[in-house]
């Protein structure tokens, strides 16, 4: 098993460096990674202005989410025809659109479709990419064959292209545009997790156990899983701010759900015809994904930075 096409029961050469202790399980093993990356980030966030401030920002996205009537009192989907147009003021926080629409009470509805794109988003990347990875490590070399030739064509299509021609295929809507991004974010994932995989079947408790007698896919899914899923979990994180950019970027193409909805890409799109008139109807809900984006990336390269450092 020390090599790509070893046969499962085989067993490798031990070495010193496999004593490692044997993962209980799945959830323990995330668990203790998850809280080791949760506590260095938590000691660094308070020394960096910038990651305050982007805790903040996703902290009041995901209040939008969770119960927009906390923070707004009008309706994202009615109007009222006499205050079309009107500029940011105390009234109306982002303005009004030309349906005297309040803006703001669009963009913080507009949260909760988008943010649950991106978690569907995420979730079929992570699923699927962790069993691509996992079968692609473990199956022997004709299985990993063609699951990375797989994998190579996926990256070899421009991802917009890909989730254009996946939403083609299955759709309009929020949940497709969600598939379509999950679906182009596979190929990454596969990749980390069948690194990962070559890497921990080799270890020696790994090859202890199936000398024991173990059935390999009891020792696939209880030790070799959790011990290669860490990594994969941490690019979860590290691609929050791009798929919530992507799908932003086809609900403003028209792909998502279709109108009144307030999606935050639909918003950029539907005041573009306005700039010259009612500047705000796309700016401020551009500042709003562009400010998402960039916390979401700023706390991913804390967890980066501390996932690096021994």
């Amino acid at each position: 098993m020390s090599g790509h096409g070893t046969a499962p029961g085989a067993v490798a050469d031990r070495t010193p460096a496999d004593d490692a202790p044997v993962p209980s399980g799945l959830g323990a093993l995330a668990g203790r990674r998850l809280r080791g990356v949760r506590g260095a980030t938590l000691r660094h966030v308070p020394r960096s202005p910038g990651a305050v401030l982007s805790v903040l920002v996703l902290l009041l996205v995901l209040g939008w989410a969770v119960a927009p009537e906390w923070f707004t009192g009008q309706s994202p989907t009615t109007g009222t025809p006499a205050e079309r147009f009107r500029p940011p003021s105390g009234a109306h926080l982002f303005g009004t659109d030309q349906l005297g629409r309040d803006v703001y009470a669009r963009v913080v509805h507009g949260a909760s479709l988008s943010l649950r794109a991106t978690v569907v988003a995420i979730a079929v990347a992570l699923v699927v990419g962790i069993l691509l990875g996992l079968a692609a490590g473990s199956f022997g070399r004709w299985a990993d064959a063609v699951i990375m030739r797989l994998v190579e064509v996926m990256l070899s299509v421009p991802p917009v292209l890909l989730s254009l021609t996946i939403v083609a295929a299955i759709g309009f809507g929020t949940v497709q545009v969600a598939v379509a991004v999950g679906v182009t974010s596979v190929a990454a994932f596969a990749r980390v997790m069948r690194a990962e995989v070559l890497r921990v079947r080799t270890a020696g408790y790994v090859e202890a156990t199936i000398l024991l007698g173990s059935r390999w896919w009891r020792v696939l899914f209880r030790y070799v899983l959790p011990a290669a899923v860490g990594p994969v979990l941490a690019l979860a994180a590290l691609d929050f701010g791009l798929v919530v950019l992507a799908i932003a970027s086809l609900s403003f193409l028209g792909y998502g759900e279709p109108p009144p909805a307030p999606e935050w890409g639909a918003l950029v799109a539907d005041g573009r015809n306005y700039l010259a008139t009612a500047w705000w109807l796309t700016t401020l809900p551009s500042l709003v994904v562009t400010a998402v984006v960039l916390a979401a990336n700023r706390l991913s390269r804390i967890l980066e930075t501390q996932g690096e450092r021994p």
